[in-house]
């Protein structure tokens, strides 16, 4: 447990609270607990804006639990079989080369995590002394009043969120919900991962009938903040997590009867709280933080950074960053009949005789650049992507893609990034969305039925497949299948449906499947003549990695404190 966090507190306020007038809530605080500033603890909650607030913001402010840094071409991506990311000095490239260990944890996720759950509980128990009476003239004191009602319901819910982040990380963790002294910091022990669950759904449960459906309508209008739906689509991932089998061995079909029902709630409420679901590709871009199908997202103010982390070398300021590999590139399925690119084209391909990528699934050129596409489709720099051997945004460059593929999802591709008139484009991190509780639904409901035609649930798990796959913008042919060739067809369509968004790595995780499926992954090159070869890439694999090691500074403060299997 990280000792420091329960004496002292700083606030660190980013742009996560998004008022619907301009977007962005600016400025930064930093409250530092001790006796020589005159914003001491008392004071902190007499003041409501640069007081009270800023403590539920530095709560906010943890959210996104990157493995690296907010919007770096770090993507988790690049430990899975989605993506290579182009640079082997990357720091996601430790998850698959070695360089992971309890020394070398490569996660933030715990110390995140518990400063913030240390912040959530010391405001819980601190909230009955706060007195903004002294402020019962000024025009909004009836509106931060509104507000603070509903301040400890949210700051449940994050807590909430951050046990689901250490529970599928860590597996079994410690379960804080009191402020501690360092020594108790210091000889807690780890709680198993069921109590764990059972806590963050009955906090789910608990707080949902305080939280709007919606912030457009409350005092300020910060859409951002935690709502009613963002807590049962936290309820509902984290049941299916647990009735997975890397946490549920024996295969008990209630967790999946949960998880089905969990997820069926949200689906039979979206339409009147709104949600609907989207076209693929306005799931990210400018606009994007108002997209319908949105539950639950980060917001980032304009900037370039990720577009200049991924835009192809050649591409003025761009680094290649996270490469789709030829393994995801197999998986897309065609619109004519179901058949994947891996099979219609198992062998090397002349680019000049066939084209391969012809009716593929519409999400392929939504989410991968492939040669000859012209991008970024700004008009400074549009240009057709040479990723041939010898071509202008491929080797013998140094920093270009590894695998003939460079990444278009997430990245906006109006952003300027040449050394003068740059533009720059606001930023939205999907953490849950509706599309996803219609595959969390198919995959529960066919584990607890054993069926993905049975309907006892209200929805067969192939009829919430199929929602997703008649979109008007996807059109792709419907699930028939049942039994083991649904298992597999499913386990691509989750892929694809979600690529990039943060998934696969802790999918195939709970599912047990990393040998199948992280052992080896599938790259292409393309030849000066256009033929397109594939090779395989093997990269490090072992049972103990379904589960992050804590990290060694922990265990070193905490004796009572046991490390993962393996590690």
């Amino acid at each position: 447990m990280v000792t420091h966090i329960y004496n002292k507190v700083v606030v660190r306020v980013f742009s996560y609270l998004l008022p619907l007038t301009s977007y962005l809530l600016t400025g930064c605080a930093d409250l530092d607990y001790t006796e020589e500033t005159t914003r001491d603890e008392a004071w902190t909650y007499e003041y409501f804006e640069n007081g009270i607030k800023n403590l539920v913001f530095d709560v906010y402010a943890q959210v996104y639990n990157n493995e690296f840094e907010a919007n770096s071409a770090y993507f988790l991506a690049g430990a899975t079989d989605e993506a290579q990311y182009a640079l082997e000095t990357g720091a996601v490239n430790n998850y698959v080369n070695g360089g992971w260990s309890p020394a070398n944890p490569y996660s933030n996720t715990w110390n995140k995590a518990y400063t913030a759950i240390a912040d959530v509980n010391m405001y819980l128990e601190k909230i009955d002394q706060a007195d903004i009476s002294d402020w019962q003239y000024n025009p909004d004191y009836k509106n931060w009043v509104a507000q603070m009602e509903l301040f400890p319901y949210e700051l449940r819910f994050l807590r909430a969120y951050f046990y689901f982040e250490l529970f599928k990380t860590y597996g079994d963790v410690p379960l804080v919900t009191t402020t501690l002294t360092n020594g108790q910091a210091n000889n807690i022990t780890r709680t198993s991962a069921d109590e764990i669950v059972k806590f963050i759904v009955e906090e789910c449960d608990a707080i949902a009938p305080y939280l709007p459906e919606t912030y457009t309508t409350e005092v300020f209008s910060e859409v951002g903040r935690a709502t009613r739906i963002a807590a049962a689509a936290l309820k509902a991932r984290t049941l299916l997590y647990a009735a997975s089998p890397l946490h549920n061995p024996s295969g008990d079909k209630t967790k999946w009867a949960e998880a089905a029902e969990a997820c069926k709630y949200i689906l039979d409420n979206a339409s009147q709280w709104g949600l609907k679901l989207s076209t693929y590709g306005s799931l990210w871009g400018h606009d994007a933080f108002f997209n319908t199908e949105l539950i639950f997202g980060l917001g980032r103010g304009e900037n370039n950074t990720f577009e200049m982390a991924n835009y192809p070398v050649g591409v003025e300021n761009g680094s290649s960053g996270n490469c789709p590999t030829q393994s995801l590139v197999d998986q897309y399925e065609y619109q004519d009949n179901g058949e994947t690119f891996g099979q219609r084209y198992p062998g090397s391909i002349n680019l000049n005789e066939v084209n391969p990528y012809e009716g593929l699934d519409p999400r392929f050129a939504l989410t991968v650049v492939k040669n000859g596409d012209e991008w970024p489709s700004n008009g400074a720099q549009k240009k057709a992507i040479e990723t041939f051997t010898g071509g202008f945004n491929a080797a013998p460059k140094y920093g270009a893609t590894p695998t003939s593929y460079y990444l278009k999802k997430y990245v906006d591709g109006s952003c300027v990034t040449t050394a003068d008139n740059q533009t720059t484009r606001r930023h939205t991190w999907i953490i849950f969305r509706l599309g996803e509780f219609y595959l969390d639904y198919a995959e529960a409901v066919f584990n607890a039925t054993g069926s993905a035609n049975d309907d006892s649930f209200g929805m067969t798990a192939n009829d919430a497949i199929n929602v997703l796959r008649k979109r008007a913008d996807i059109q792709m042919p419907p699930f028939t299948e049942d039994g083991e060739q649904w298992v597999s067809r499913y386990e691509r369509e989750r892929l694809v449906e979600l690529a990039f968004e943060n998934h696969r790595f802790w999918d195939v995780r709970r599912w047990k499947k990393g040998a199948q499926y992280f052992k080896t992954i599938q790259v292409a090159t393309i030849s000066p003549d256009l033929t397109l070869t594939r090779s395989t890439i093997t990269r490090q694999w072992d049972e103990k990695f379904n589960f992050y090691p804590i990290p060694q500074t922990e265990l070193k403060q905490n004796p009572n404190l046991t490390q993962n299997p393996g590690w």
